[in-house]
Formats: structure tokens, sequence, C-alpha cells
């Protein structure tokens, strides 16, 4: 951890270990899914100790207040130095976490890829009777 006065967007959000590389933060944050302040924001800006982000990510939306600053990736337990995560942003993920383990999933065990052979009469046999009424 450094204690510059700023760090690039796109840096710190890899430091951070919200972004496995530092070209998908750079994707995200082009895409929209990364505001600084409630404005959208591009990779080369920079960010200080005190900025709001909210930050898109395909397993949740983080709201988060930088606590540090670094331009360098350390272990897990240090990018949670980085920031502090808002309760509201942590009981919503919770909230739709639990809302999608309660969904139903009507995903049939063979549908995953290419169907069998079995799947596939199956499947045109189905087709079949719905033409013949």
């Amino acid at each position: 951890m450094s204690d510059d006065v700023k760090v690039r967007l796109d840096k710190w959000l890899w430091a951070s270990r919200f972004f496995k590389t530092r070209s998908l933060a750079t994707d995200a944050i082009d895409g929209g899914h990364v505001h600084l302040n409630g404005e959208r924001a591009k990779p080369a800006r920079s960010v200080r100790i005190g900025d709001l982000l909210r930050i898109q990510v395909p397993h949740g939306e983080f709201e988060v207040e930088v606590m540090a600053l670094s331009d360098r990736r350390g272990g897990a337990d240090i990018a949670r130095t980085l920031y502090r995560e808002t309760e509201q942003s942590a009981a919503r993920r919770e909230a739709t976490t639990l809302e999608r383990e309660l969904a139903p999933q009507f995903d049939h065990p063979l549908s995953k890829g290419r169907p069998t052979k079995k799947w596939r009469r199956q499947l045109h046999q189905f087709d079949r009777k719905q033409f013949k009424d």
C-alpha cells in the first residue's frame, strides 16, 4: 500500500481484487459498470481516499468507500483494507443472493450442452404430439 495522493481507477480496482486483470477493469469502466462519486468515470481517472464507488460485477453490485490507495495487487486480506462496503450495499447483496437461491430452477439435467440421442428423440416426439392436436 502506498500513501500517494491519487491512483488510476483501473489500477485501484485491480489491486482491490474486484477484477482479475486491469484490462477487465478497464472494459467494465468503459462499459459504464463503475461509477465514481455518482458519475460515470474513465479508466485513467484518479481515485482518492474517501471517494465513493459503485461497482457492478457478475457476482453482485458493490457500493464502497475508498479507505486506502494501492497500485499493486496483494493478497485478499490486504485488498479488503483498501475499501469499506456500505451497510446498504451489503444488505442488498445478501437479499439478492437469498432471492437467487430461493428462485425455482427450470433446468433439465440433460439440457446442458448438446442433447443426447435419447433426449433428442423425446424432443421430436413431444413436437410431433403438439402438431397433431
